[in-house]
């Protein structure tokens, strides 16, 4: 894990895994996961039980004065959208305030 490696989400080419991913993980879903790429923008987070699945925490969801979860850390959060173009699983972290 480091702070600039590329997310390796799933296949661009695979359309059926990414059905498959937005079906088991639908918009209201709570999930675990743990950061494993931090951007000045958000979090990418590898999902539990969901390992092709790329879960993103941009700084759009985040309160004012709150930090960015550190590179390794568990976090939980609530599944708010799909991203089709990059396939992407959007997500409102629960414990934002955990990093004021």
């Amino acid at each position: 894990m480091t702070e600039y490696a590329r997310p390796d989400g799933p296949s661009s080419d695979d359309c059926r895994e990414w059905s498959a991913t937005k079906a088991a993980l639908p918009v209201g879903t709570r999930i675990t996961g743990q950061v494993i790429i931090r951007r000045h923008f958000g979090v990418f987070i590898r999902i539990v039980g969901a390992p092709n699945a790329l879960g993103m925490a941009d700084i759009g969801s985040m309160p004012p004065h709150a930090r960015l979860p550190a590179l390794g850390a568990q976090v939980s959060g609530e599944v708010v959208s799909h991203t089709e173009h990059n396939r992407q699983v959007r997500i409102r972290l629960s414990e934002w305030n955990d990093h004021l």
